[in-house]
């Protein structure tokens, strides 16, 4: 895996983002669960604010949202390209919200853009359902590697 395959940036935001390479190795066991590898990945931390203009822009929805994903890659493709936004203030809010840690949250919601990028949904009630348990399988990865 190159370390370089998986970058985090920060925009109109400033948080404290530790854990970075183990954060990549468990986002290349994610995707390789789903018979993908990751072969450029961007996190763009960021504002509220800044992931509205996004939403507005590129999707025509005029709300606040804690993801946006875009993906590069063919959908039959094995390897995964892509961005994917986070809203640091949604996730602070929504780990009020849910009850759980800001890192929790944080681990689930970065999951949740990467399954989007594996090609799993989540409109209707069952892919909401299996996007749940792949997020919950994932975040408890993230803490048996981190254990």
């Amino acid at each position: 895996m190159s370390e370089q395959s998986i970058l985090f940036f920060f925009e109109e935001i400033s948080f404290s983002f530790t854990k970075r390479n183990l954060t990549r190795e468990w986002l290349q066991k994610v995707a390789k669960r789903e018979q993908k590898k990751i072969t450029a990945l961007n996190y763009i931390f960021c504002t509220d604010d800044f992931l509205l203009n996004i939403n507005k822009q590129h999707l025509d929805h005029d709300t606040y949202t804690d993801i946006i994903t875009f993906g590069y890659s063919p959908k039959t493709s094995k390897e995964i390209t892509g961005d994917i936004f986070i809203s640091i203030d949604r996730v602070k809010e929504n780990a009020l919200t849910y009850q759980t840690t800001f890192q929790n949250e944080l681990k689930r919601v970065m999951a949740h853009g990467l399954l989007h990028l594996c090609g799993y949904k989540d409109k209707s009630a069952p892919d909401k359902a299996m996007m749940k348990k792949k997020e919950d399988a994932s975040v408890a990865l993230f803490h048996k590697l981190n254990a």
